[in-house]
């Protein structure tokens, strides 16, 4: 099971992962968390050890090393004995949370993303899962990432999506762009929503059956950013819960 989820900046799309990453983990899942976002943040939301991440390399410099290991530069990588111990120095692992980083953060004017997309989109279509596992990627905000063809190779795409017509306009497009790349699943997450009538703005925003769950405003989820001690958000845990079950109806194994 491969999931992305995209949207727009500032929608919440990292909580979102984040809180989906730890429901799979929940239900035994082994979850391969990979943070496709240069801001990098998804590991610090998932509560991962802040050493651990200060150090953790990222995947765009595996490729050498496995075209060395495998003899060339043809698929990625599978999991298997000849790599699959290679993995082990770039990853972060939590319970059932594998984290996997895609890059770092660049200087100012020095370069695009353009070879952890590459990298990114190798590594979605080769990899290969067994039964209970799952991949899911926390995609970069907006919609570049789908103009290189990133995260093509999913079963799933969440577009996350606030109670407004700037992001549902964003929502609209991300969908176009990921149909034309061939994604069939392609479903809408409307999130922070305060009332019936924003729930009810996002619903009809799309054509029917497209939004797969809508998960309400907490103030305890801003709490939690500033690094307050708070409970677990408790309507971000139900919606969760309720959107990842669809998941799993939708695309589990």
């Amino acid at each position: 099971m491969k999931i992305s989820v995209s949207g727009k900046g500032g929608v919440g799309k990292t909580t979102v992962s984040a809180n989906l990453i730890k429901f799979l983990a929940s239900e035994n899942y082994q979850v391969f968390a990979v943070d496709a976002d240069p801001d990098t943040s998804l590991g610090m939301v998932l509560g991962l050890p802040e050493e651990e991440l200060a150090k953790q390399l990222p995947v765009v410099d595996m490729r050498e090393i496995i075209a060395e290991k495998t003899g060339g530069s043809g698929a990625f990588f599978s999991l298997n004995p000849d790599v699959g111990d290679i993995l082990d120095s770039y990853t972060v692992r939590q319970g059932n949370i594998n984290f996997l980083k895609m890059g770092a953060v660049k200087q100012g004017g020095s370069s695009c993303y353009c070879r952890e997309n590459s990298v990114l989109n190798a590594l979605v279509g080769s990899l290969l899962l067994r039964k209970k596992e799952a991949v899911l990627l926390d995609m970069g905000a907006g919609i570049e990432h789908l103009t290189r063809g990133t995260a093509k190779d999913v079963d799933l795409m969440l577009i996350v999506t606030e109670p407004s017509k700037v992001s549902v306009q964003t929502a609209k497009v991300v969908k176009k762009l990921a149909g034309e790349l061939g994604i069939e699943k392609i479903k809408i997450v409307g999130n922070k929503i305060r009332n019936q009538k924003e729930k009810d703005f996002v619903y009809a925003s799309f054509p029917s059956g497209d939004v797969i769950g809508m998960i309400d405003f907490d103030e305890a989820v801003l709490d939690q950013a500033m690094g307050l001690e708070v409970q677990e958000p408790q309507n971000l845990s139900k919606n969760i819960e309720v959107l990842g079950q669809q998941i799993l109806r939708e695309v589990g194994e």
